[in-house]
């Protein structure tokens, strides 16, 4: 039964539709945490610390941290597959290109593919930048997540890559969250206005959010 849903176009677009609720879900509670940093560098560095030691003494140090990054990694890697595996499907029904693009269709519509192969590279830079220090601009210091922060965003690059890359994020949200409840059967008539202003609104929040970092520390407010 699972193979048959999952190779049928609904079932990978049910899979699609969840794996980025979950996505959009660890966004709204990454971003919270990242606006700790404009309460200073003690706050900062005990919210990175205390990410570690969730669910203890039951959970061990890290298990509750590494729970959540292998739901995330499945979740990226199911949402991947069946946009490309869609992408694949759409392209064989249809060889040749319409004479005429959909005129209604919206600027994040058209480059969610894009969009999404941003964000891939733009995950892969972040997590080599400052979760191992790889790329990391300066000396990169473990345990120190401000210092890090601070030392990325110090960068002309690191505000570039990272800025395109939440504007990439809020164009995604806005299109995404929309087609995941018309795929999961929450639009409607009397629900589409509102389901539009709530994604419009959680694109708007997450990439002013995000970009709230770099900023602060290009205006020297966090320092």
């Amino acid at each position: 039964m699972a193979r048959t849903v999952w190779d049928s176009t609904v079932g990978k677009k049910t899979v699609m539709a969840v794996s980025g609720l979950i996505m959009l879900l660890y966004l709204v509670v990454h971003m919270i945490g990242n606006l700790k940093i404009f309460f200073g560098v003690g706050e900062f560095n005990h919210y990175a610390h205390w990410l570690r030691t969730v669910g203890e003494p039951f959970m061990h140090y890290e298990w509750t941290l590494w729970v959540v990054r292998v739901v995330l990694v499945v979740a990226v890697v199911a949402h991947a597959v069946s946009a490309y595996q869609l992408s694949r499907r759409d392209i064989k029904a249809r060889p040749t290109k319409y004479v005429h693009k959909k005129a209604r269709a919206s600027y994040a519509t058209r480059t969610m593919r894009w969009g999404g192969v941003i964000l891939a590279l733009f995950i892969v830079w972040h997590l080599l930048d400052l979760t191992t220090g790889t790329v990391h601009s300066g000396g990169f210091e473990h345990g120190k997540p401000y210092q890090n922060v601070v030392d990325t965003f110090s960068t002309w690059y690191g505000n570039t890559i990272y800025i395109v890359a939440m504007l990439a994020v809020g164009l995604h949200v806005r299109h995404g969250f929309w087609s995941a409840a018309q795929t999961l059967g929450a639009g409607s008539r009397t629900r589409d206005r509102a389901l539009k202003t709530t994604a419009n609104a959680l694109a708007l929040l997450l990439t002013a959010g995000f970009v709230a970092v770099p900023v602060g520390v290009m205006t020297g407010v966090v320092s």
